[in-house]
This record gives structure tokens, C-alpha cells and sequence, in this order.
């Protein structure tokens, strides 16, 4: 039964990838005790994907960082009347996937299954009670420390990840988003499964979730699967708003020393928060600086022009509160400070000049042409309804989204780079062998 489901699965999710689809309509709702709930009626394929997120991101750990991400990962380990084992049985059984993850922000937890009701109803009923009811048994909190553990190591051995975990250090200072999501071997060893439980029960409740449902099912029977998912949820509270990102008063420069042949360079400073009226024009502008692959100024200036890097990028993350703007490039240690000269030089005039009218138009093009397929599948649709009803953002988000890179102008550009980014306040991390040591 599990193979056969995993073939037809992996057959319409073909089907759907070649599919253009128009922009959904999302359709919105609240629960009885408080779950927002966003849904999108996809009736050419037969799957549903639901996710629900939860305010229960890192910035939530508090004094012990790598909390929310290890709630996260107990939550399939056993839950109701099911322990880790049985759980996992019955999961298979249905064939449906299902995946949790935590970020800086948000936790959530998510599933995707044929929508007949006797592959979904079941698949259903253990979200359900891994929302609502996780076990958090010693022995699977155990399990999962020791795990979390061994991937803080793993981290330690990238130098990629520690320029991560650095780069938001210095970016945030004591803010919540400065600390590691995975946490530290410290931290995590100081957790307790009392915090667990505790971190559970405070931000895992209905007031504090949004639903996100795609798929091939109707309106009402939309509504009966979110009634049924938070029917277990107490209502609880919103998760307090976040202090609001402090702006860098100056420029820094951390190098990290690793035995690694390449350097990885981090450049960066506080962005844009989500919903952020410049987010747009930063959108569109960043895709004629680092964000458009191999179009890019950065890639043409540092990897065609002088061969000083593979990959080099930049990019806006906008989250609950200022996320960050990050350049990123990698080098061999013997060109790091040329690397990194052109790439504060490309900043520097790209913040001041902007792009020239041509790139601007065909960083547009671009963005508008590609929009369809970023909405083609349900697994596309899902990210963005439970970004959308996370963020609260307008239900004609999708619908206009073409229509704002659109109006985008030379002068909204030049206007938000200016205003948003200070290349003399950016935070430079660097992780590789000093160039003294090379050869």
C-alpha cells in the first residue's frame, strides 16, 4: 500500500509540476477558539497539503537557544496514545508525509496526502494529535537532544554554517534573532524536558497559529479539517510581539579562523521587515544585484569578470522584524580581500547610483515572467498561503504581486537602497585561513 501511494504521489506531483496555474483566490476564516485559517481550492490534482505555524520560533528560546527547534523535531516522536515506534508505523501506513521545521520566527508543523478520505482521515487525525497532544517521553527527548547535539557539532566542522551563526550574531547583538536556531552544546544540554513541555503548552495554542490548506477539497470541507486539527488546541494567547532590530551605529569586521581552502564571506546589516511598503523595490533592485543567478551585477563583476568566486549572491530575508540583507561569496583565502573589495565596491555604487534602466526592465521582466511558476504546484501555493497567513499579509497578495514589481521605477529603487542600506554600517564575517598562512 505504502509503495503504491508514494508511485501515485510521485505521478501527479509530475503532473502538477508541468501545470501553469492561475493565481489562486484564498479564502479566510477563523476557528471557534481563535486559529486563522487560509485556504486555496486545488481541484486538478487529488492531494491536500495543510500546514500550521506557530509564533514558536527561535526568537522565542529566551535564555536557552535551540528550544523551539528541538519542540520542533519531538513533535512526530510520539503523541496521544502513540509512542515514537507506533507513531511512525501509523504514519506510514497512510503514505503521507509529513515534515516540521522551525525558524527565527515560526515553528509549524505540516503534511501532505492523497485527499481520498481513507489515505487523509487518518493522516489527519495524527497531526491532530501531534499538534495537540505531543508525548515529549523521556526516551524520545533524549533521542532528540543527543540528535540536536550532533548537528551543533556537524555545524562546527562548516564553515559555512559558522559564518551563519557569526554573521547574526554581530548583526543583532542581543536581539532574539541574534541567537543560533540549533542553539549551542551548552544550551541544549540545558534544556529539560520540563521546558519542553512548557514551551509546548505557551506558544503551541490556537490564538498564537495560522492554517494554511491547499489541495482538492471544497470550502466546507476545508472548515471541518481545520475544526478537527485545533479542536485540541487551547485558545491560549498571541505570542508578544518582538522588540524592534536596533540599526548598526558602525561598521565591523570579525575574521574566523578554519582550516578550509575557501573563505566564506558574509556582508551584511538589518533589512526590511514582512509587508514593509519598500519591500518591492528592494525586491526588484536586489534582482539586478545579486538576486538574479548568473545575470547579476555581483556575478558578472566577481565570478565572470575577475574569477574571484563560483558563487556570489545577495539577497533580503523580511521577517517579523528587520531581517537581514546578506552578500555572500566564497574564495579561495589567497583572493579573500580582493574578493571582498569589489564586493563592497559593487555596494557602495549600487546603493548610491542604483540599477541603469535597462536592468531595472529586465529585472522586471523577469520577476513577472517567472511568477507562474512559483505559484505551479500545491507544494509552491502552500509556502506562500502560510507565508501570507503567517505574516498577514493581504489576501491579494499573489493577485497584485505582478502588478507592484510592475510599477517598480528607478527612483523607488535608488530611493529604498538608499534609505534602507548604509554600505559604511555593514557587518563583514569572514571564516577561512588568514592570507599569511596560505601555501
Amino acid at each position: 500500500m505504502k509503495n503504491y501511494l508514494l508511485v501515485t504521489l510521485s505521478s501527479v506531483l509530475a503532473l502538477a509540476s508541468n501545470a501553469i496555474q492561475a493565481v489562486p483566490d484564498i479564502q479566510h476564516w477563523v476557528t471557534p477558539n481563535g486559529a486563522r485559517v487560509y485556504f486555496v481550492e486545488a481541484a486538478e490534482i487529488p492531494i491536500i497539503d495543510v500546514r500550521v505555524s506557530f509564533a514558536a520560533g527561535g526568537a522565542r528560546d529566551e535564555a536557552k537557544p535551540g528550544l523551539a527547534k528541538l519542540v520542533s523535531r519531538l513533535l512526530t516522536e510520539g503523541a496521544g496514545e502513540l509512542n515514537a515506534n507506533l507513531f511512525s508505523e501509523r504514519l506510514a501506513q497512510t503514505g503521507a508525509i509529513f515534515a516540521t521545521g522551525a525558524r527565527r520566527d515560526m515553528a509549524w508543523l505540516s503534511l501532505r496526502s492523497l485527499s481520498e478520505k481513507q489515505y487523509s482521515e487518518p493522516a489527519l487525525a495524527l497531526l491532530q494529535s501531534a499538534l495537540s497532544s505531543p508525548r515529549f517521553d523521556q526516551d524520545a527527548f533524549d533521542r532528540g537532544q543527543a540528535n540536536a547535539l550532533v548537528a551543533i557539532r556537524r555545524e562546527q566542522q562548516s564553515p559555512a554554517a559558522i559564518a551563519n551563526k557569526a554573521f547574526y550574531l554581530a548583526v543583532y547583538g542581543d536581539h532574539p534573532y541574534a541567537a543560533p536556531l540549533t542553539g549551542t552544546e551548552d544550551s541544549v544540554t540545558a534544556i529539560s524536558r520540563e521546558n519542553v513541555v512548557a514551551f509546548h503548552r505557551r506558544y503551541y495554542v490556537a490564538n498564537n497559529a495560522s492554517v494554511a490548506i491547499v489541495g482538492a477539497v471544497s470550502r466546507a470541507e476545508a472548515e471541518g479539517i481545520a475544526l478537527a486539527l485545533c479542536a485540541g488546541l487551547r485558545s491560549g494567547a498571541a505570542a508578544a510581539a518582538l522588540n524592534p532590530v536596533a540599526m548598526l551605529p558602525r561598521a565591523a569586521n570579525q575574521h574566523i579562523e578554519f582550516p578550509s581552502i575557501q573563505s566564506h564571506v558574509r556582508i551584511g546589516q538589518p533589512g526590511l521587515k514582512r509587508g514593509d511598503p519598500d519591500y518591492f523595490p528592494l525586491l526588484v533592485g536586489n534582482h539586478v544585484l545579486g538576486g538574479g543567478g548568473l545575470v547579476s551585477i555581483l556575478f558578472d563583476e566577481i565570478r565572470e569578470k575577475r574569477g574571484l568566486s563560483y558563487s556570489v549572491y545577495s539577497h533580503f530575508s523580511p521577517m517579523a522584524e528587520l531581517g537581514p540583507f546578506t552578500a555572500s561569496l566564497q574564495t579561495d583565502n589567497s583572493q579573500t580581500e580582493q574578493a571582498i573589495a569589489v564586493l563592497r565596491g559593487e555596494l557602495q555604487k549600487f546603493i548610491a547610483n542604483g540599477p541603469t534602466p535597462s536592468a531595472l526592465e529586465a529585472a522586471k521582466q523577469n520577476l513577472i515572467g517567472g511568477f507562474p511558476l512559483r505559484i505551479s504546484s500545491n507544494a509552491k501555493t502552500i509556502e506562500y498561503l502560510a507565508m501570507i497567513g503567517f505574516y498577514r499579509l493581504p489576501l491579494d497578495y499573489l493577485q497584485t504581486f505582478t502588478d507592484h514589481v510592475a510599477r517598480v521605477t528607478l527612483d523607488d529603487v535608488r530611493s529604498a537602497f538608499s534609505r534602507r542600506l548604509d554600505p559604511d554600517k555593514m557587518i563583514t564575517i569572514v571564516v577561512g585561513r588568514p592570507r599569511a598562512e596560505d601555501g
